[in-house]
């Protein structure tokens, strides 16, 4: 799935097939749906998870607890803004879904 594609999914309600849980969860925090995107990646344990989840901490203002999640993604909280980290996040994301 490609960048754009993925950002036309966001008006759709079906989820789009082949997307992994990270990327659903980017999916729905970009629909403001951020108890939904925080419940997909809460129980996965992968690096991407984690990273997702580091993202949402940070989204909700928990800085402490996305340090921590960041950490375990191995990744440093980016300087970038929250929409920059997005675009960053899903992009690879879809890159290494191809």
């Amino acid at each position: 799935m490609s960048f754009p594609e993925f950002l036309r999914s966001l008006n759709q309600e079906d989820v789009p097939t082949g997307i992994g849980v990270p990327l659903q969860a980017m999916r729905e925090a970009a629909r403001d749906k951020w108890d939904e995107a925080h419940r997909l990646v809460q129980d996965d344990s992968s690096a991407d998870a984690a990273w997702v989840h580091a993202y949402l901490h940070r989204q909700e203002g928990d800085v402490g607890n996305a340090d921590y999640w960041y950490a375990r993604a191995e990744k440093k909280r980016p300087e970038a803004s929250l929409e920059q980290e997005w675009e960053a996040i899903s992009s690879e994301l879809l890159d290494r879904a191809d």
